[in-house]
């Protein structure tokens, strides 16, 4: 992983651990508004991070979800 990718990660991890703090999924716009004025690079990477976590918590509900029905 390079350098933008641990950097938007690591971002990412934080706004969305914020958000679930505090309910508020502006958090996620305010972020990106303000990083994306001084790198839109890094703020497309933000993006994406932020998709990509959202996107495995849900499949990890899923897939405790499918366990706990099927026995497991």
């Amino acid at each position: 992983m390079d350098m933008l990718e641990q950097v938007a990660d690591a971002l990412a991890q934080d706004t969305l651990e914020a958000v679930r703090k505090t309910g508020d999924e502006s958090i996620v716009d305010e972020v990106k508004k303000s990083i994306g004025a001084s790198s839109t690079t890094l703020e497309e990477a933000f993006l994406t991070a932020i998709r990509i976590r959202r996107a495995e918590a849900r499949g990890r509900a899923l897939l405790a979800d499918l366990t706990r029905a099927r026995g497991g």
